[in-house]
């Protein structure tokens, strides 16, 4: 396989990449456990892993409830902000050969904000409980996959939001 040089050829094999994910959508077993993934990892988890750790721990759980709280938030406005600045459109929108198997939030895909959010949530909860490993790694690239396997993004997508949520992540952990 030749190494693409240009955008256009990046562009492709992001559009071929999603397309190979996306078959897993289109048997029902697969876009359910996804979509059932993605919903979590919309928050729902999120905030069920702050409230089991404040009640779990207490006033020790605190900092790293806080910290997490304010990450995400910080994560939000970064992930808007960006997906208006590219205004990317999603794959599905580009690709008859590409299936929205679950329904978005807003029109553009640039970059992924669950992503974002899984991998910066789960790196400062782990920096202050490094014993939830096997579950939040696992769960975190779950939601990373579920967004191509889905339709709703590029893997460029998700590696970017992956990038800028450890990045946020690293960044509030140093503060």
């Amino acid at each position: 396989m030749r190494i693409p040089l240009n955008r256009a050829d990046w562009l492709a094999l992001d559009q071929r990449w999603t397309a190979r994910c996306n078959r897993a959508s289109r048997h029902a077993l697969w876009r359910g456990f996804f979509a059932a993934i993605s919903r979590l990892g919309n928050g729902v988890f999120w905030y069920g892993l702050m409230a089991a750790l404040l009640l779990l721990h207490g006033r020790a759980a605190l900092p790293a409830v806080v910290r997490m709280l304010l990450v995400g938030t910080v994560g939000l406005v970064v992930y808007k902000w960006l997906k208006r600045m590219t205004s990317r459109p999603r794959p599905f929108m580009r690709s008859d050969a590409i299936f929205r198997a679950y329904e978005t939030l807003d029109e553009y895909s640039f970059p992924s904000g669950h992503t974002l959010h899984a991998v910066s949530l789960s790196m400062v909860a782990l920096a202050y409980f490094p014993a939830l490993a096997g579950l939040l790694i696992p769960f975190t690239l779950l939601v990373a996959l579920s967004r191509p396997v889905l339709g709703l993004h590029y893997p460029s997508d998700v590696l970017a939001g992956a990038v800028i949520g450890g990045s946020l992540a690293w960044l509030s952990l140093l503060l």
